[in-house]
C-alpha cells in the first residue's frame, strides 16, 4: 500500500523542514474538496484529526475532505474478511468528532476497503455501510504490484494479475450495481492492464489514484522521458474508457523519483509547476477537466511538500484553465463522483 505508516513515522511531521518554505496564499476564497486523504494513529505516529485541521487550516478554503482507505485501525476481533469494518468505524468516529466544527473541513466521505475476490462480499459491504454512518462511497482494493517491489520504499499489496483476475472483476462489477466507486493505485506498467479491465466493468466508476504513480526509481531510475512518452501513450488510451476519473496529485511519494524528501530544503510552489506540470496538462487535455480531481495524499506527500505550497502549485497549474474547468477539479467533480 502507497500509506505506510511506518515510514512516515521514520520521516516524521518535519515541521521545521517544510517550514522553510513559506509562501503567500494563491486565490484563498476558492473553495477546495480534497478527495485524498489517510488518518492513521499507530508506529508512534498520527495524523488524525488535529494534525489534518492544521493542513487544511493553513490558509487554502478547504470545506470537504474524502477519507480513502490505508489499512489502518483493523478491528483484528473481527474474522479476517471483516477485519477493514474497524477502519471504517474509526473514520466515521473522527468525522463525528468534525462535526462539532463545521467551520472547518469536513469528512465527507469515506472509501473504505474489502476484498472484492470474496464471494461473500455483499456482507462486507453492508458491514461498511452500516459503520459509516451514511458516509461510505466505495472500495480501494488496490492493484499496487511490481515484480520489483524490493526496490520500492512503499511497495504494494496488489498482486500479479489482479485486474484480469475473474474473480476481482465480478467484484468490481458488483460495486457498480451497489452504485459504490472503485478507487485504485498502481504503478506505470499496470495502466494499459487497467485499461482494459475498465472497458470490462463499464457501469462501474473507476477513479485512477495518483497518475497511475510513474515510477523513477529502481529499474526505471533515471529513465524520466522514456517513462513520460510511455505513460502519455497509456493514458490516451485510458481515457477512451468514460467510466474512469482521474485523481491529479500523489506525484511527491519517493518512489515517483523526484528525490524532494532527500534535499535540504523543501520545493517550492514554482519548482513543484516547473517540474511536474506537464504530467497535469497531459491528464487534463486526455481526461477533460470534468473527470479530473486534484488530490493531495496526505500526509504521504508530505514526506516531500507541504500542505499550502502543495496547493499553491496546483492553483498555478489551474491557472491557464477556465473557471468552469477550476471549478471542477477543484471541488465539482468529487462532489459529483462521491456523492457529496
Amino acid at each position: 500500500m502507497e500509506n505506510d505508516p511506518f515510514l512516515v513515522a521514520r520521516m516524521g511531521l518535519r515541521h521545521e523542514w517544510l517550514a522553510q518554505v513559506q509562501e503567500d496564499i494563491i486565490d484563498p476564497d476558492r473553495e477546495i474538496i480534497d478527495p485524498h486523504h489517510h488518518f492513521w494513529n499507530r508506529g508512534g505516529y498520527a495524523y488524525e484529526l488535529d494534525q489534518l485541521w492544521a493542513d487544511t487550516q493553513s490558509g487554502h478554503n478547504i470545506t470537504q475532505t474524502v477519507f480513502i482507505e490505508c489499512r489502518s485501525s483493523y478491528d483484528e476481533t473481527l474474522p479476517e474478511m471483516m477485519q477493514p469494518v474497524g477502519e471504517t468505524r474509526y473514520v466515521a468516529a473522527i468525522a463525528e468528532q468534525a462535526r462539532a466544527h463545521p467551520d472547518r473541513a469536513q469528512i465527507a466521505a469515506i472509501i473504505s476497503h474489502a476484498d472484492l475476490r470474496n464471494p461473500e462480499l455483499d456482507q462486507v459491504l453492508d458491514a461498511h455501510e452500516a459503520a459509516a454512518q451514511g458516509l461510505f462511497r466505495g472500495i480501494r482494493h488496490a492493484g499496487a504490484w511490481d515484480r520489483d517491489l524490493a526496490a520500492l520504499m512503499i511497495p504494494g499489496r496488489g498482486y500479479e494479475g489482479q485486474y484480469s483476475d475473474p474473480a476481482f472483476r465480478r467484484g468490481l462489477a458488483r460495486l457498480g450495481e451497489r452504485g459504490l466507486t472503485y478507487d485504485t493505485w498502481h504503478y506505470h506498467p499496470l495502466t494499459e492492464d487497467f485499461a482494459e479491465m475498465a472497458r470490462a466493468v463499464p457501469q462501474t466508476t473507476l477513479v485512477l489514484n495518483h497518475f497511475g504513480t510513474p515510477l523513477g526509481v529502481g529499474r526505471f531510475k533515471g529513465k524520466r522521458h522514456e517513462i513520460f512518452k510511455a505513460w502519455k501513450d497509456q493514458v490516451a488510451v485510458l481515457a477512451e474508457a468514460p467510466n474512469v476519473i482521474a485523481k491529479l496529485g500523489g506525484l511527491a511519494m519517493p518512489d515517483n523519483g523526484w528525490g524532494w524528501h532527500e534535499r535540504a530544503w523543501p520545493p517550492s510552489s514554482d519548482e513543484f509547476v516547473e517540474t511536474q506540470a506537464e504530467w497535469y496538462h497531459y491528464m487534463i487535455a486526455c481526461f477533460g477537466p470534468e473527470r479530473c480531481m486534484f488530490e493531495s495524499n496526505f500526509p504521504v506527500d508530505r514526506i516531500s511538500i507541504s500542505y499550502p505550497v502543495l496547493w499553491n502549485g496546483l492553483k498555478k497549474i489551474a491557472a491557464s484553465y477556465d473557471e468552469v474547468a477550476q471549478t471542477a477539479m477543484f471541488s465539482g467533480t468529487a462532489k459529483r463522483v462521491y456523492r457529496l
